[in-house]
């Protein structure tokens, strides 16, 4: 039987960044530690709230890993624009090690309060917040611009795949013992590094202006006068803010739901079960056209399942929602993401994508804080709720503040 060439044709087209091996191996690392991270994040979610019972203190986890991203984002990007970013990946990673070797050893010598343990996720801070920019940045030196978005898809995918898994196994081997969960992240986390010098060293123009305030605010100077650009950005920010319910997972684990750690996992790995399902899909299917409005349509979306969330106390249909919750967000991620390394000068890319990942840092870590302190308040799924109705007025207030964004139809920059 003859084979379909169409079929031929679109897998070609469906790993196509595969094609190039400096991506490949790029992948697998970014995976790697990835995983390990969800499993660190479950496991200290899980000890922190065991040693305090206080959901604030899950709001200040969050927190106190953003910190260093924003007191640092002058410094991270313009790094990243002058140094070797796959050597910057390696190093941050390896750093990310010595911090999962830590939590181990403090684990080991029997944890009493929660300062040690805060005071380890600072420094897993300051190497995320080397790590993000360059990472980010890395991309686009790895493929061709042609091959680009479908790179974006299947790095989604990597960093998805690995929060499906990686909670999972985050709870069965907290489970067994938190010993087993922090040295499997160490592990995971060396052998990443490893990986990542394996990569070429990829052609970057580097940047070669003198230092001074006007390069080193650069990328703030290219996204403002980029509003499409912005307008992405600050809607992925405000939206996540208002929305993000992550940190108070443990909270509906044990006492909404009455799961056990393995139950958190689950909940933790939902949102990347949808999320890598429209990667996957986005991979074979890119957005062709109303990238704006589909944009805004999926975060309204996201705020609606957000919602659903917060109220439901049955456990398939909470999975369900976060399930859901994360299908939608691939679909802005996706968007942005293109967006801001298609548009942006490869010299600035660094710096502008330093500033992207204080944005996506905000929404993410100063989420999860403002979900713990206003579930301290007002509770828990009052705090939730109020999040989801959020989201779903900041996609119809950005798309009335930002047309530009809104007549987007194609993600090459073309209204």
């Amino acid at each position: 039987m003859p084979m379909d060439p169409h079929a031929t044709s679109d897998a070609g087209t469906r790993y196509a960044a595969f094609r190039h091996s400096a991506f490949a191996r790029y992948w697998a690392a970014r995976f790697l530690v990835t995983f390990a991270t969800q499993i660190v994040s479950v496991a200290v979610g899980w000890q922190i709230y065991d040693l305090t019972r206080d959901p604030f203190d899950l709001g200040l986890v969050g927190i106190i890993q953003f910190a260093p991203s924003l007191l640092l984002v002058l410094v991270t990007g313009s790094v990243a624009d002058r140094f070797g970013r796959r050597l910057i990946m390696a190093m941050a990673t390896m750093l990310e090690a010595c911090c999962a070797l830590a939590m181990l050893v403090l684990t080991m010598r029997g944890l009493t309060g929660a300062g040690q343990v805060f005071a380890v996720l600072f420094m897993f801070g300051i190497a995320r917040a080397f790590f993000a920019p360059a990472s980010a940045s890395l991309v686009a030196n790895l493929v061709p611009v042609e091959d680009f978005a479908n790179a974006v898809a299947w790095n989604s995918s990597a960093w998805q795949t690995a929060t499906i898994v990686g909670p999972v196994a985050g709870g069965l081997l907290y489970g067994l013992s938190p010993l087993a969960a922090y040295g499997t992240a160490t592990v995971f986390m060396l052998a990443s590094s490893l990986l990542i010098l394996t990569i070429p060293k990829p052609v970057q123009r580097i940047e070669s202006e003198p230092t001074s305030l006007s390069t080193i605010f650069a990328g703030f100077r290219y996204i403002w006068s980029e509003k499409v650009v912005l307008g992405a950005i600050s809607l992925d920010l405000f939206a996540v803010l208002l929305s993000g319910a992550v940190a108070l997972l443990p909270v509906y684990a044990r006492d909404v739901l009455e799961l056990g750690p393995w139950g958190l996992g689950l909940l933790r790995a939902a949102p990347g079960i949808g999320a890598i399902g429209v990667a996957v899909w986005l991979a074979g299917h890119p957005i062709r056209d109303h990238a704006g409005l589909l944009m805004l349509f999926f975060v309204a979306l996201f705020g609606g399942f957000t919602i659903v969330f917060g109220v439901s106390t049955v456990p398939w249909l909470s999975i369900f929602a976060l399930a859901m919750l994360g299908a939608t967000d691939m679909f802005s991620v996706y968007v942005r993401e293109t967006l801001i390394q298609l548009w942006t000068p490869d010299r600035v890319r660094g710096r502008v994508n330093a500033v992207n990942m204080v944005f996506v840092g905000a929404s993410n870590e100063l989420g999860e804080f403002r979900a713990g302190t206003m579930a301290a308040l007002i509770g828990v799924v009052p705090a939730v709720v109020f999040g989801g109705a959020g989201a779903i007025a900041v996609a119809g207030i950005w798309a009335y503040l930002f047309p530009a964004l809104r007549r987007v139809r194609h993600l090459d920059g073309r209204v």
